[in-house]
């Protein structure tokens, strides 16, 4: 073979070999528990996730690249997330993270992405702390879209003792980080509206009898009861109640709407509100087009997400994500990260439209404006009126 054919075939070769390259996919990890009580939560943010991929993908990807997902089930579990989060950095080589249901496992398994310089989505954990973790190190790589437990707490104490003018709130909440840090919440803003809960109780999960700790709540007067809980044991405070024929409002996070509640509490969940940045009602193209495909593609029971704001806010984590890689126009961490504190184009979700949802500071997406109250009525999840 002559030099000039070797050169050409060389070329060849190499034209072939990069442009290999540029269609590599763009791997985004997935981390959240599949399995397990907190699986609602986690297997619908997944479902949200893989829609807003598969819609991308459909319109040539980012960059001219196709997303790839790797999904991890954590199990819940503080242990699983860390050797997740390993495995996805160090064997996977994603370029970010989206999920985190459990703020226990995201405290546990992110300092391993602020380390590598990867960002983190965090859509569904909720814990106050979440995103100040590393907010004293001069890069943050922690972001969030779902409402904080600050926001949380605030609106569950507004919406109890200021609009509905309750004096005597009761305090249930597992124990869990998740619990214990939004009942440490709950306590701080009740504080400042000079009211100190007559009962303050704590349940772990898997506990199937509340007896004890309703019996405590009752004989000391509540005349509303706050859970901060994740899972189905939020369904035996509503059946406790019931079985002890005490009845005041259940007030608490966002958690009340998951199915797994609504179902096994039946009628006794009716009337419980909760704060909620998603509810299933297709009330704009946008969320028609949204709960039309995710029903369509997963067929949950009743046509009902199984955690509606959970695959919200899994679709729109993709979203937010892909808009800052393309305005990046690279995969390196730290250029994704500036380019999320600094999003020129407005990203149109399924929660909100996302205006500059975020700052070198801030790395909060959701706020007050774009949280509202949801009611569990004959089975599902209503606005509250």
């Amino acid at each position: 073979m002559n030099f000039k054919m070797k050169a050409l075939v060389a070329g060849v070769v190499l034209g072939f070999s990069m442009s290999g390259m540029a269609a590599e996919p763009i791997k985004i990890g997935v981390s959240g528990p599949f399995t397990g009580g907190s699986a609602p939560m986690g297997v619908s943010m997944r479902d949200g996730v893989r829609l807003a991929v598969s819609e991308i993908n459909a319109k040539g990807g980012v960059l001219g690249r196709k997303i790839e997902l790797v999904e991890r089930d954590d199990e819940a579990k503080n242990e699983r997330g860390v050797q997740v989060a390993q495995e996805l950095i160090n064997k996977e080589r994603v370029v970010a993270t989206v999920g985190y249901i459990n703020t226990g496992v995201a405290l546990a398994s992110q300092r391993f992405y602020q380390q590598a310089k990867i960002p983190v989505m965090n859509n569904v954990a909720t814990g106050s702390i979440v995103t100040k973790q590393f907010a004293n190190q001069p890069e943050n790589y922690i972001f969030r879209n779902s409402a904080n437990d600050t926001i949380q707490s605030a609106m569950i104490v507004e919406e109890a003792i200021g609009r509905r003018g309750f004096k005597k709130p009761a305090i249930l909440a597992d124990s869990t980080n998740y619990g214990q840090l939004g009942r440490e919440d709950l306590e701080k803003v009740l504080d400042k509206k000079g009211v100190k809960p007559v009962v303050v109780e704590k349940y772990n999960i898997g506990d199937v009898d509340m007896t004890a700790q309703l019996l405590r709540a009752k004989q000391a007067g509540a005349d509303v009861v706050l859970t901060y809980g994740i899972g189905p044991e939020l369904a035996q405070i509503a059946n406790g109640m019931q079985k002890l024929g005490w009845k005041v409002p259940i007030v608490g996070s966002w958690t009340l709407a998951m199915a797994n509640f609504i179902d096994n509490a039946g009628k006794n969940g009716d009337g419980t509100r909760m704060p909620q940045t998603f509810i299933q009602n297709p009330d704009t193209p946008k969320r028609k087009a949204f709960i039309d495909a995710y029903v369509k593609a997963y067929n949950p029971p009743g046509g009902r997400m199984p955690s509606a704001v959970s695959a919200a806010q899994g679709y729109d984590s993709v979203y937010l994500l892909a808009a800052a890689i393309q305005q990046a126009g690279s995969t390196e961490g730290p250029k994704i990260a500036a380019a999320l504190e600094d999003l020129k184009t407005p990203v149109e979700g399924v929660v909100t439209t996302y205006n500059k949802p975020y700052t070198h500071t801030d790395h909060e997406a959701i706020n007050f404006e774009n949280t509202k109250f949801g009611e569990v009525k004959d089975g599902r999840v209503v606005q509250a009126k």
